[in-house]
């Protein structure tokens, strides 16, 4: 039977994501296998999920617990899932013990989730977890995060009291409708290189992830080694009414 033609449609959007990423990662001075394309399904359908798997694609993000916690044992175990954006205390062993493919957290902010996180790893027996610490470079009240003056206090917190964790490097969410200016991207820019000063990490093994459908191009011109794409490879996000 047929593929349904939306289903076809986030495969190639897929292809195109890819291409334009390379291209960004060429022009920035990088090989195209630089920068992380993650597959953002937020109220997207497993289904949806399922294709670009099947396509390849093994780097997927979900921004709820829930929906991860839900779609994750739909699908293979070799996928590598991302969690985005601000995570609660109470979420975090919830998430653990149901995501064993769990990859890593794009959003440690304080210092008690970076210590909840630990905790859970090594109760759970599992693998230690790589996390990256979300700084708030638009100074958006509405936006989770770390102020930039505190990113070096984080950072250093994570790699060397939470044995469990690995710290990756730093993400930013950006500008309230998906377009970051250059200036975003500069701050988190800048505190990488002074959360690599001080604590001596070498910058090319550092993480930067910054960018999204609207602007990822960009951010990896500016050095973004991973990228959240959600609606350029699914199409809008869904918002069903809840039934339950």
């Amino acid at each position: 039977m047929a593929a349904p033609a939306a289903e076809g449609a986030a495969a190639a959007a897929l292809r195109a994501v890819l291409a334009r990423a390379g291209r960004a990662a060429e022009r920035s001075g990088r090989a195209a296998e630089a920068v992380r394309v993650v597959a953002v399904g937020k109220t997207k359908p497993v289904s949806l999920l399922r294709q670009l798997y099947d396509a390849g694609h093994r780097c997927f993000g979900e921004n709820y617990v829930q929906e991860l916690v839900t779609k994750a044992p739909q699908l293979p175990e070799d996928i590598r899932w991302h969690f985005i954006g601000h995570l609660q205390s109470n979420k975090v062993k919830p998430l653990l013990a149901a995501v064993t493919n769990l990859d890593m957290v794009e959003g440690v902010d304080n210092e008690k989730i970076a210590n909840h996180l630990d905790r859970a790893v090594n109760s759970l027996g599992r693998g230690p977890l790589k996390v990256l610490v979300q700084v708030n470079t638009s100074g958006e009240e509405s936006k989770s995060g770390i102020d930039p003056s505190r990113c070096v206090e984080l950072a250093k917190h994570v790699k060397l009291a939470c044995p469990h964790l690995i710290f990756s490097g730093l993400m930013t969410i950006g500008m309230k409708d998906y377009s970051s200016t250059p200036e975003n991207f500069k701050a988190l820019v800048d505190c990488k290189l002074e959360v690599c000063k001080a604590l001596e990490i070498p910058t090319e093994q550092f993480e930067l992830s910054m960018g999204m459908s609207g602007d990822f191009e960009q951010a990896i011109e500016m050095g973004s080694t991973n990228v959240r794409i959600g609606s350029t490879i699914f199409g809008p996000r869904e918002y069903p009414n809840k039934k339950q």
